[in-house]
This record gives structure tokens, sequence and C-alpha cells, in this order.
């Protein structure tokens, strides 16, 4: 049993799991790092699919853009805060945002390939969704994003080692094997990740 809450910041409020924020709030707030996320995939209309909702904020800003996001949650209990949350009303009102509470790790099976032309991957972190960091679930995620389309996966800063593995650095390995061409974005503790046109054999960007 999860307990969660909602926390005032700066901004808009955060999410709080079993006393573990959600959002960045460190030299930041919720809002602009969801505007920072979405900003790095310069999106120009297509679809676009936000893998964990929380409360909204990154679907809400995607669909200022994006011509259809389709976004996930799992947790009644965090769509429940949304509804109470005024900062995450345009998530039930803005028509081009289709929220649907499942789990992605199975509910991507049901997407045609090539279906999304972008994705935002912002999970929480590894102890509360490991198998979102895994390859099975990158693999997905390749299969599903169209051909010269673009993922932000926001990986976070938990430390240079967590049990002993890099995180990012594994991340970025499995990527690649997946297929992606991965580019770092330090300053937003994520990666870049592309689908090119054609199979290719590159280096880490």
């Amino acid at each position: 049993m999860h307990h969660y809450r909602l926390l005032e910041t700066s901004g808009f409020p955060t999410l709080s799991i079993d006393g573990i924020r959600m959002h960045r709030t460190k030299d930041t707030n919720p809002e602009d790092d969801a505007r920072a996320k979405v900003s790095a995939l310069n999106i120009r209309e297509g679809i676009l699919l936000d893998t964990c909702c929380g409360l909204g904020y990154t679907a809400i800003e995607s669909a200022k853009y994006a011509s259809l996001v389709v976004t996930y949650e799992k947790s009644p209990e965090v769509i429940e805060l949304a509804k109470q949350n005024p900062c995450s009303r345009e998530l039930f009102l803005d028509e081009k945002i289709t929220l649907i509470e499942g789990d992605v790790f199975n509910e991507i099976k049901k997407f045609n390939n090539n279906y999304f032309n972008y994705i935002i991957h912002d999970p929480p972190r590894l102890a509360f969704a490991g198998e979102l960091y895994g390859s099975v679930f990158y693999m997905q995620l390749f299969r599903v994003l169209a051909r010269g389309g673009k993922m932000f996966h926001y990986i976070g800063s938990p430390g240079a080692r967590y049990r002993n593995k890099n995180i990012k650095k594994g991340a970025v390995r499995r990527l690649m094997d997946a297929g992606f061409l991965v580019r770092k974005r330090d300053e937003l503790l994520g990666l870049i990740c592309v689908k090119p046109w054609k199979k290719v054999l590159y280096p880490e960007l």
C-alpha cells in the first residue's frame, strides 16, 4: 500500500508517493520542468505518447503542440489526486488528450508499429518501476515510435550508482541495443533518443 499526496512547491503542486517527490523541485518547479522536457522534442504536430501521466503536466504541455496526446496512469489514487488538483484541470478538459487508466508496460503492446511521432518517457524512479527501464519495454518503445521519431527519457540523478549499477550508463546501453540513437541531455537529467530511418550501427551521440 502506497501513500499518495499533493505537496506545495514554488509553482504547481508536486505528487508525493511514500514521501518521495515525483517532480523536480530543486532549482525549478513542476510546470517549468514539464515545459523543458516537451521543448527538448521540438514537437511539430503528430501523435505523442506520454508513458506515465502522474498529475498530467507533461501531457497538458504536450497538447499545446501535438495533434494528439495519449497518456497512461496505472494508479487510480493518482488520477483522483489529479482531479482534485486545479493545475491538472486541462488533463480532463483538453480534447487532444486521451487519458487511459492502465499499465503502459502491458498496454503499449496494443499499438501498431511506428504509431507515435514522439514519446515522453518519464517513469518513476527505478525502485518503483524497474520494468520501465528494461530492455523489453525499451524494445516496445522503439517498435511503436515512427521512423525519424524522437523520445525524451527522463533518468534523474539518483546518485552515481544504485545497487552497484550505473543507471544512466545501463539505460543508454539498453536503448542502443533496442535500436535508438542516444544523446545525453544532462541539464534535463535525461536522454534524447531517435529512431533512425533505417537500421544503422552508430556509437552513442
